[in-house]
C-alpha cells in the first residue's frame, strides 16, 4: 500500500504516531539521534553452511530470516570469512555472495584477499551447530546459527571482547545487511573505557561519552564544531577494561570507507553503515602500546619524520607578499624564539591556481635568494596545494590534467566544483594516470621552487557549492569581493540518484545534510566506475599516498606532507594537524584529546594550530597556549587571514614563555626524535594519554588535560583563564621537574597542586628514565652543527 501525509499539516503528537505507524509497515524505525530507540529491522540471518579453507581460514554461508524493504531489500544470501591472520589479529569478514561489493582498495591498503563471492554455494564439509568455536592462540571466534551472530573472546581470562548477539535484550536488534543500509551491534560492559572513532571535537575528553553522536565521514566542518563528524574518518576503538584488577587493552577495526553512524549507549555499540561490508580486525593487546603496534603492523607504520619537523613551525593565511615573509623570521630571530619551519598558505600563488607563483607579490628571483638565505642555515620553507585545480585553460597544469583525463567524471565529464580559484575540477587519485600526473606537476613545481615539503589542504574533498554546477555567463566567478568561500557557480541539486538521496540519513556535519553537500557530488564517478558515494572518505588518503610517491621520487629524502583529510593508514604517509580551531580556552582543551586520538589512529605526528586558528587570541591565552603547543609532536602557529596578527614575538609576555616551553623542546628533540624512530618501527604514540603507561591506575583512564611525550615526560599545562596554579594527577612513583630537576613529587596516585605563573609549564620525568637531550638553540641544526 501506499498513502501521501503533508509533514507541514502534522501535529507533533499525529507525527509520532506516523513514525510508530512506520514502523508496524516497514519492520522498524531508526533515527539518528543517538538517543534514539534502538532499531529493530528484521529477523537477522542464519547461518547454512561452514567449510574450512585452503589458507587456514573459515568459509560460511548466511541466509536471511525474514525479506523487509525498510532501507531497501535485503540482500539474501550473505558470505562469511574468518580467519586468525596472526597470533593477535583476527579478521572476520561478511559480504554479499553472489557478488562483489564495494571495499577500501587493496592497493591503497594492502592486506590479504577474502575469497571471492561464489554464485552458487558448494557442497559443505562441516554442518553447521548450535555453537562452533574456531579458535586461535589467543583469540576464540564463536557464532550461533539462528539468529546468527557472532562473539570473540580472549583465551587468557575469558573476557568477552565483541558480542554481536541481543541475547533477547532491548539493546539492539539482529545483524542487517542491505545495498545502503548495513547494521551490527555489541555489547559492552558499563564500566569499560573506549577511544577513539574520529575525527571529531569532543567536549568529554579522550573517553568516549555514552549517547553522544559519533559519525565518521569526511567534512570541511570547523574544528570548533563538537560531536561533529569533521575531516578524517577512522572506524576503530580502543577498549580498556579492568579483570580482576589487572588492565587489558584491545581495538576492533571495521574498515569500511563508506559514511557511518556509531551509537554508544554505555552497554552496547551500534554500526549503521551506508554501503560496503562488513570487514572487522580485532586486535588482542593486551597493553594499550600492544593495541597500537598491532593495529600499526596491519594499517601500516607511522612514516619517518626529519629530524627539521619536529622544530617550531610558523605560518598564516594573509603573508600577502614575500617581505612579510622575511620579516617574520627575521623577527623570530630578533625575540630569540626557535624557529625551523616557514609556510605559507596560498598568499604565494597566482590566483589561488595551484603549482604557481605570483610573480609580482613572490617573484622567482627574490623568492630563491629569500630560500637559497634560509636554507643556508637549516631553516625549511612549505607552502600549501589543494585538490581542486583551477578551470583555466590558459593554466598548463590543467591543461595537462585535461590532456591526461585525470578528472572525477559526471556524466562523462569532469565534475565541475568551486573552491579558493572559483571553478575547479578534482583529481581522481584512483586513477594511475593521475598519480603519474601529480607527480609531474610536484617536480615542476620543485623546479620552480626547492620546497621542503607539501600541505595538502581541502581535501575531504571541500567544495563551495553543491550539485551540478555550471560556470555563469555575462558575471565574474569569483567575484574578488567579500568572502571567497560563497558559491557563485549556477547549481542546482541531483536528487534523481539512490547515491546522491540514500534510503538512510547518516548525522552528517552534526545535521543530517545531504552526503553531498559541499563536496563531491556522491553519483560522481572515479576511476574504473567507482562511485563518490563509496570512495568519498579515502579522497585525501589517496591523495597523501600520491604526493608521498611523488615527493620521494624527487630527492629520495624523508617527504614532509600535512593533510587535513585523513583514513585508516594515512600516517604511513602524512603528519597531521586539527584544522580550524578556535582562539578560546575552551578550544586549547580539546586540542589535546583530538592530538591523542590520532596518536591511537596510528598518526603520530599531529597539533593543534597554537593560539587558535581565529578569531585573535588574548595574550594569556597565547602565553598558555604555547606553554601546550610546545610539547605537541607537531608544533606550529597558524592564523586566519581575518584575524590579527598572532606570531609569538608579537606580545612581549608570549616571547617570553615561548623561549621558555620552546627553549625546554629543542633541549628535548633528542628524545622526540628517539619517539618517531620508535613511532615508525612499533606505532608508538609520540604524546599519549597517561592510561598508555599506567593502565592499572584507572584515575587516569578519562584524564584528558595531562599528556605523556613517550613513556615517562608528562606535562600538565594550565587550560584555565586566570590561573597559577594547576592541580595535576600524578600517578605512583618519583617525578622530577624537568626545569629543575632538584624539585620532585613522590606520589601514591594523587592530585598536587602545582604553581604555574604565566611563563611556567610544568614538565615532569618519571623514575628511572634516561632522557636523551642537547644543548638547544635557535634551529635543530644548530646544535648538531656545533658537535
Amino acid at each position: 500500500m501506499s498513502f501521501t501525509i503533508s509533514l507541514l499539516s502534522l501535529t507533533l503528537s499525529s507525527f509520532r504516531l506516523l513514525l510508530v505507524l512506520i514502523s508496524c509497515f516497514s519492520g522498524g524505525y531508526s533515527s539518528s539521534s543517538s538517543s534514539a530507540a534502538p532499531t529493530r529491522i528484521g529477523k537477522g540471518y542464519r547461518l547454512i553452511s561452514i567449510e574450512d579453507t585452503s589458507d587456514g581460514g573459515f568459509l560460511g554461508h548466511l541466509q536471511v530470516n525474514q525479506k523487509n524493504n525498510f532501507y531497501g531489500p535485503d540482500i539474501p544470501l550473505l558470505q562469511l570469512y574468518v580467519k586468525h591472520e596472526s597470533e593477535n589479529r583476527l579478521r572476520v569478514h561478511i559480504t554479499d555472495a553472489e557478488k562483489q561489493r564495494w571495499e577500501v582498495p587493496y592497493n591503497l591498503l594492502p592486506r590479504d584477499q577474502p575469497p571471492k563471492p561464489k554464485q552458487a554455494i558448494g557442497r559443505s564439509r562441516k554442518k553447521p551447530i548450535s555453537v562452533l568455536e574456531i579458535a586461535g592462540s589467543e583469540l576464540i571466534f564463536l557464532h550461533t546459527v539462528d539468529p546468527f551472530s557472532f562473539a570473540v573472546t580472549r583465551r587468557s581470562n575469558g573476557q568477552t571482547l565483541f558480542n554481536s548477539s541481543s541475547g533477547g535484550g532491548d539493546s539492539f536488534g539482529e545483524m542487517v545487511f542491505k545495498d545502503q543500509y548495513l547494521e551490527i551491534s555489541t555489547q559492552l560492559p558499563e564500566d569499560a573505557s573506549l577511544y577513539g572513532l574520529g575525527e571529531n571535537t569532543q567536549p568529554h575528553g579522550i573517553k568516549l561519552y555514552p549517547n553522544d553522536p559519533y559519525t565518521l565521514y569526511t567534512t570541511d566542518v570547523s574544528a570548533i564544531n563538537l560531536n561533529t563528524d569533521l575531516y578524517g574518518s577512522h572506524p576503530v576503538y580502543m577498549e580498556l577494561r579492568n579483570v580482576g584488577d589487572k588492565p587489558y587493552a584491545h581495538a576492533v577495526l571495521l574498515l569500511n570507507s563508506n559514511g557511518m553512524d556509531v551509537f554508544y549507549r554505555g552497554n552496547s555499540l551500534t554500526y549503521k553503515l551506508i554501503g560496503g561490508v562488513f570487514d572487522f580486525y580485532f586486535f588482542v593487546g593486551p597493553t594499550p602500546l600492544d593495541v597500537v603496534d598491532q593495529y600499526t603492523s596491519f594499517i601500516g607504520r607511522p612514516a619517518p619524520m626529519p629530524y627539521w619537523s619536529l622544530g617550531f613551525h610558523q605560518c598564516r593565511w594573509g603573508y600577502h607578499n614575500l617581505s612579510v615573509v622575511e620579516d617574520v623570521v627575521e623577527n623570530y630571530k630578533k625575540a630569540k624564539i626557535p624557529l625551523d619551519v616557514i609556510w605559507n598558505d596560498d598568499d604565494h600563488m597566482d590566483g589561488h591556481k595551484d603549482f604557481t607563483l605570483n610573480p609580482i607579490n613572490y617573484p622567482r628571483p627574490k623568492l630563491l635568494a629569500f630560500l637559497e638565505k634560509i636554507h643556508s642555515i637549516g631553516m625549511k620553507y612549505i607552502v600549501l596545494i589543494d585538490p581542486g585545480i583551477g578551470v583555466n585553460s590558459s593554466y598548463g597544469v590543467y591543461q595537462r590534467a585535461i590532456a591526461n583525463d585525470v578528472f572525477i567524471k559526471y556524466e562523462g565529464e569532469p565534475y565541475l566544483a568551486q573552491v579558493w580559484p572559483g571553478a575547479v575540477n578534482f583529481p581522481d587519485f584512483l586513477n594511475p594516470k593521475t598519480v603519474a600526473w601529480w607527480g609531474d606537476e610536484i617536480q615542476r613545481f620543485h623546479e620552480l621552487v626547492p620546497v621542503d615539503g607539501l600541505w595538502i589542504d581541502m581535501n575531504e574533498a571541500s567544495n563551495f557549492c553543491s550539485g551540478k554546477c555550471t560556470i555563469p555567463e555575462g558575471k565574474q566567478c569569483p567575484s574578488g569581493t567579500g568572502p571567497g568561500w560563497e558559491c557563485c557557480l549556477d547549481c542546482k541539486n541531483i536528487t534523481k540518484t539512490r547515491w546522491d538521496d540514500p534510503p538512510y540519513n547518516i548525522n552528517a556535519s552534526g545535521l543530517q545534510v545531504p552526503i553531498g553537500f559541499k563536496t563531491i557530488a556522491t553519483s560522481a564517478v572515479h576511476y574504473n566506475g567507482v562511485l563518490e558515494y563509496d570512495a568519498h572518505s579515502l579522497y585525501g588518503f589517496s591523495q597523501a599516498i600520491a604526493t608521498h610517491k611523488a615527493l620521494q621520487g624527487l630527492e629520495g629524502k624523508r617527504p614532509f606532507i600535512l593533510s587535513r583529510s585523513t583514513y585508516v593508514g594515512s600516517g604511513k604517509y602524512a603528519a597531521h594537524w586539527t584544522g580550524d580551531n578556535k582562539g578560546t580556552w575552551e578550544d586549547l582543551k580539546y586540542s589535546i584529546s583530538t592530538v591523542l586520538n590520532f596518536g591511537i589512529f596510528g598518526v603520530p605526528m599531529v597539533g593543534a594550530d597554537i593560539c587558535g586558528f581565529y578569531p585573535a587570541p588574548t595574550e594569556e591565552l597565547c602565553n598558555r597556549w604555547i606553554e601546550v603547543g610546545a610539547f605537541y609532536p607537531f608544533s606550529r602557529d597558524h592564523a586566519n587571514y581575518y584575524s590579527p596578527r598572532q606570531e609569538l614575538y608579537q606580545w612581549e609576555s608570549v616571547t617570553k614563555s615561548a623561549q621558555n616551553a620552546l627553549g625546554m623542546r629543542y633541549k628535548l628533540l633528542p628524545y622526540l626524535y628517539t619517539l618517531t624512530y620508535f613511532a615508525h618501527i612499533s606505532g608508538a604514540p609520540i604524546a599519549r594519554p597517561l592510561f598508555f603507561s599506567f593502565p592499572a591506575f584507572k584515575e587516569c583512564h578519562g584524564l584528558s588535560t595531562q599528556f605523556l611525550l613517550g613513556s615517562s615526560l608528562m606535562v600538565s599545562p594550565v587550560l584555565e583563564q586566570g590561573e597559577t596554579k594547576v592541580k595535576a594527577l600524578f600517578p605512583p612513583g618519583s617525578w622530577y621537574n624537568v626545569f629543575d630537576m632538584t624539585q620532585t613529587v613522590v606520589s601514591k596516585g594523587q592530585y598536587f597542586t602545582l604553581d604555574a605563573p604565566l611563563h611556567v609549564v610544568n614538565v615532569h620525568l618519571y623514575q628511572n628514565t634516561i632522557l636523551p637531550m642537547q644543548q638547544g638553540g635557535m634551529i635543530s641544526k644548530e646544535p648538531l652543527s656545533r658537535q
